[in-house]
């Protein structure tokens, strides 16, 4: 088989980057290990940035998110049991939007199938060759059945444990990475979200955070030990702790629904320079991994690969390789600052094993700092709702540049 782009990873990289090359009518294969149904259940991040929206909304994404997205304007933070609140729309002009990851995975899927572009799901064996040559080669199997793809270029966005970033050969990239002593046990529960915007709760038990995906689902989670047996955490128990932690002087607290999904994510920063190598483009988790803690997952990934959807678009257009060989450089550094404002707010509202009564009384004084300065709430702000697109970033993807 040949074809132009093989996106290796069904996630919101590789699923985003098919829907942008298609709009530029550059030809692609999209290959996933897992099935269609288990990518679109998965739950993940649900926070969109306003460039996403906007991005979904350009592409012709946006219906379904528009009826059933939640816009919040502002986030709540809480230490010593009070709350005070940063207003995003009034500080930036911007907001974010509650559209859970997996929704937005089906939203791609159907506009992918909607105009018979290529999709594998359930594949097996995927290995990458060839990455140096100007055409290099995938082999997968699927239902028994080997195939192998010559394309021009291949595009990593496979996961942390995908094939692609290992296949790299070694010394090539660089692994800057911290790993943090407490992980998040997070659930889901059916019942309607007790108020409107999100909660970020510091506390001398543990961080907590009040957050939801409907308007009859809430999403809630607590910090705790990475390595936590999610069977000694009966529904009883996790209430319990959301109860004590989230307690506020006003008296809110979430309301309690039947609990439909409970597990524990371990935290990490990771990144991996550079995110090239030959005709190999990493994006997404692949190459990248943030603390929850800031809701950037998502979209750093849909960030990376808009660069190299332009960037290939530009290839194909012009033929120069200009935009695609400073692929890597232009997403760094932007992951860069999502790393540190992700980094900054996790330690700004988690407690660490190692934390003097020092430490702890530092991080206090900060957030009552943040609760009472505008400059230090705009920061804040500005970074959550996401920073502004480099240049290379700001390709329009309406209609095709070529046919």
């Amino acid at each position: 088989m040949r074809t132009q782009v093989t996106i290796i990873g069904a996630g919101p990289a590789g699923l985003m980057l098919g829907h942008l090359l298609h709009l530029q009518g550059i030809e692609a294969i999209i290959l996933e290990t897992r099935s269609r149904d288990y990518i679109e259940q998965r739950v993940r991040a649900g926070v969109l940035e306003q460039g996403t929206v906007d991005l979904l909304n350009e592409t012709g994404l946006g219906e379904r998110m528009a009826k059933e997205g939640l816009i919040h304007q502002g986030i709540e933070l809480g230490f010593n049991r009070k709350r005070f609140r940063i207003d995003m729309q009034e500080l930036t002009g911007k907001a974010v939007t509650v559209y859970g990851q997996n929704e937005v995975i089906k939203d791609l899927v159907k506009a992918r199938l909607s105009v018979g572009a290529a999709i594998e799901f359930e594949v097996e064996n995927v290995s990458i060759d060839k990455l140096e040559s100007e055409l290099p080669i995938v082999r997968y199997e699927k239902d028994g059945v080997a195939h192998e793809v010559t394309c021009d270029y291949i595009a990593g966005c496979d996961g942390f444990h995908g094939v692609c970033r290992p296949s790299v050969p070694k010394g090539a990239l660089t692994t800057y990475e911290q790993v943090y002593p407490f992980g998040w046990l997070g659930i889901l529960a059916e019942a309607a979200p007790s108020q409107e915007e999100l909660v970020y709760m510091n506390h001398e038990r543990g961080f907590a955070l009040f957050s939801m995906r409907s308007p009859e689902v809430t999403r809630l989670y607590l910090q705790c030990d990475p390595s936590e047996d999610i069977k000694l955490w009966p529904d009883e128990r996790i209430w319990k702790e959301l109860m004590i932690r989230l307690e506020s002087e006003d008296g809110w607290k979430p309301n309690i629904g039947k609990i439909t999904q409970k597990s524990v994510t371990p935290m990490r920063s990771f990144v991996t320079e550079p995110m090239q190598y030959g005709r190999l483009f990493l994006a997404g988790d692949a190459v990248h991994i943030v603390p929850p803690t800031g809701a950037k997952g998502m979209n750093l990934a849909v960030s990376d690969v808009r660069v190299l959807a332009s960037a290939l678009a530009a290839a194909y257009r012009t033929g120069s390789q200009t935009l695609l060989a400073s692929y890597s450089d232009s997403c760094l550094r932007r992951i860069w600052k999502v790393q540190r404002f992700s980094w900054w707010l996790t330690s700004l509202m988690h407690r660490f094993p190692d934390a003097t009564p020092f430490d702890q009384r530092r991080q206090i004084a900060e957030l009552d700092y943040l609760s009472t300065s505008r400059a230090a709430a705009k920061s804040l702000a500005e970074n959550y709702v996401g920073l502004p697109l480099d240049l290379s970033e700001r390709t329009i993807f309406r209609t095709p540049v070529y046919s």
